[in-house]
C-alpha cells in the first residue's frame, strides 16, 4: 500500500545509517517492526500478575520442586554421559 508521508529527513538518514539499511523504506520497515514488537512486549509486561491464582487457574497436585528435582537429574545424567565419550 503507497503512504505518503513527510517525515525528518535527518532522522530518516540516522536511522538508516544506525541500522544498515540500504534504504530509507527498509529503514522505515525496520522502525515500525520494532515499534510494534515493543508495544506488544509492554501489554503483555502489564498483564504480568494480573492473573488470579484461583483453583481454576493452578493444578493443585502441581509440585515444582519435585520438577526442579526431576529436571537437575536428567541434566546431570545427560552431562554424565557426555563425558564418558
Amino acid at each position: 500500500m503507497a503512504t505518503n508521508l513527510a517525515l525528518d529527513d535527518q532522522l530518516i538518514e540516522e536511522a538508516r545509517r544506525a541500522g544498515s539499511h540500504k534504504s530509507k523504506k527498509e529503514a522505515v520497515t525496520a522502525a515500525l517492526e520494532e515499534y510494534v514488537r515493543r508495544r506488544q512486549q509492554m501489554r503483555i509486561l502489564e498483564a504480568f500478575g494480573t492473573f488470579a491464582a484461583d483453583s481454576n487457574s493452578v493444578d493443585p497436585a502441581y509440585d515444582y520442586k519435585s520438577e526442579r528435582q526431576r529436571n537437575t537429574r536428567q541434566a546431570r545424567s545427560r552431562s554424565l554421559r557426555r563425558r564418558r565419550y
